[in-house]
């Protein structure tokens, strides 16, 4: 069975989060406010539109990460679902002292997943 979503370290700090054929990115500020004050990050995906011929980057928030209620996990919800990382595994992460680590996916209050 493959992990449904992998967030990767990469350069200047940049996450990336991968899930399915979905890419997304958390900016390394937005990281940093995360674990340090605990205020929402937005979850960055760049989508290419045209601007007349010529295709062109936009840069849109598809979501957001923040630190669950209890504190010991990060909570990521896109428009590909939510899933979480425990939160020690996104600090080594953040930090650059693992290069990726599992997403696991969430299930909200009330629903069965049987």
């Amino acid at each position: 069975m493959t992990e449904p979503g992998t967030l990767a370290y990469g350069s200047g700090g940049t996450l990336h989060v991968m899930v399915d054929a979905e890419h997304y990115r958390i900016d390394p500020g937005d990281a940093q406010a995360l674990l340090f004050s605990g205020r929402a990050a937005p979850v960055l995906q760049v989508r290419v539109v045209r601007d007349g011929s010529a295709p062109m980057g936009r840069t849109t928030i598809e979501g957001h990460a923040a630190v669950t209620g209890g504190g010991r996990a990060v909570a990521l919800h896109t428009r590909a679902g939510s899933y979480v990382i425990p939160l020690v595994s996104f600090q080594r992460v953040a930090r650059g002292e693992a290069a990726s680590a599992p997403l696991f996916p969430l299930l909200q209050e009330g629903c069965y997943a049987g």
